[in-house]
């Protein structure tokens, strides 16, 4: 076992757990105030969900031997069984724990799901998206990050660079948020109702500590404390800051102003394209890939409104269209010999692949909950807010906020500190 290794891989393991709060920050902070605990549950969710399933079964599934055409693991590792703290991954003197390695892909399938929820937001029952996202974990992520990252999976074996996820987490993500948007239709007055953001420092806060912990997510994919894992910090920068740069001069330019969300939208949508390219490349090919994907995703984000589809947080825009982005680009700016017509033909197979998978996957899994159990919340809920319908909480207590003016009325309290199940607010005689 390599000590400087295993430290690294477990301290950037760390870094991508905070990703997922990080996230849920990002989007809790996008979406109107009466759902805004809803929206930060949808990520919270996928912790508890995922990690099991990723010991039960979820592991074998993607890092356990192909069985047959490079498409799923065996289930010889099932509730891990035959790994222990001495098992190894990886060849000596480099290698590391596979509980380590497991620590860290858990991370990744972890916020896979949970970008998904920022396409959906505002109305979807929450006990539904739960068994969603199990079932979507199941069929679509564990057999695609086989594919791509597992030395048996058959696009690994096609060449298919994603050092950290482009194809398996964020194209995958983007195409499932589509499919399930579109099962779902569109939030009730949509494009005639303001749907501005609630709390614009929140999306700040959120985006930066993605920002923070993209360094675990893409450096980690390195598994050592080598160059190539410094390569990648670096150009992970370089990327994210130019793509920020890009989103606010197309916002400038079609807009007239520099928007917080657009900022953070724009470092997002570089994070997003340097992801599967970062290691294949320079600090010029960052450059070029940060720079393409702050403009573009920048315009792909108003798609939505001349499409027709209701894409509530921009996942379409940034992780499905940024993920085509990098993996594309990968195959023109790759150094050492690597980049050039036929690596963008098998980036183009890879990226193409994972999107019609999971789209159609995606689609199928959410119409099927949707016409059993109900995917959709019902409208009293959806304009109420799901945070009451759903969680028996809201994100903001003003009642001891402002004016101290006692009169006549006075306010119940909404929930004592126990949990749900307490009174709502109501008027009672003082």
């Amino acid at each position: 076992m390599n000590g400087a290794n295993t430290a690294f891989v477990l301290i950037s393991a760390a870094l991508v757990m905070l990703m997922t709060p990080g996230l849920a920050f990002f989007y809790g902070g996008m979406v109107r105030v009466k759902s805004a605990l809803n929206m930060l549950m949808m990520s919270f969710i996928a912790l508890g969900v995922v990690s099991l399933l990723w010991v039960l079964f979820g592991y074998s599934l993607t890092f356990g031997d192909d069985i047959g055409g490079g498409l799923l693991g065996n289930l010889d590792h099932i509730g891990f069984k035959g790994i222990n703290p001495e098992s190894l991954w990886g060849t000596k003197p480099d290698a590391i724990p596979v509980l380590a390695f497991a620590f860290f892909q858990l991370m990744f399938a972890v916020i896979t799901p949970a970008l998904i929820s920022g396409a959906v937001a505002d109305r979807v029952k929450f006990g539904a998206w739960t068994l969603f996202i199990t079932l979507w974990v199941t069929v679509v992520y564990f057999p695609v990050a086989h594919w791509v990252w597992q030395a048996d999976g058959w696009l690994f074996k096609k060449e298919v660079i994603d050092f950290a996820g482009g194809t398996a987490v964020h194209i995958n993500a983007g195409a499932a948020g589509l499919a399930v948007a579109l099962v779902l239709g569109k939030r009730i007055g949509f494009k005639k109702d303001p749907m501005r953001p609630h709390n614009l420092p929140l999306v700040m806060l959120g985006s930066g500590l993605l920002w923070f912990g993209w360094f675990g997510f893409n450096a980690g994919s390195a598994l050592a404390a080598n160059g190539t894992a410094a390569n990648m910090a670096f150009n992970t920068q370089i990327a994210t800051g130019v793509a920020m740069l890009g989103w606010l001069a197309y916002e400038r330019i079609r807009h007239g102003a520099f928007t917080t969300l657009g900022a953070a939208s724009g470092a997002v949508a570089g994070l997003v394209a340097i992801t599967p390219s970062g290691a294949a490349v320079n600090a010029w090919g960052a450059i070029i890939i940060g720079l393409v994907a702050g403009v573009v995703c920048s315009w792909a984000v108003s798609l939505k409104y001349k499409l027709g589809y209701d894409d509530s947080l921009d996942v379409v825009g940034v992780h499905l269209v940024g993920g085509i982005l990098g993996t594309l680009l990968v195959g023109l700016l790759a150094t050492d010999g690597v980049g050039g017509l036929d690596q963008l033909g098998k980036q183009a197979l890879g990226a193409f692949t994972v999107l019609i998978y999971s789209f159609v996957v995606s689609w199928i899994l959410a119409k099927a909950i949707d016409v059993t159990i109900g995917l959709r919340a019902t409208e009293d809920e959806e304009v109420g807010g799901l945070d009451q319908a759903y969680h028996a909480e809201t994100a903001y207590d003003f009642s001891a906020v402002g004016s101290a003016h006692v009169g006549r009325h006075t306010v119940a309290p909404i929930q004592d500190q126990a949990g749900a199940g307490a009174p709502q607010n109501k008027k009672v005689d003082a």
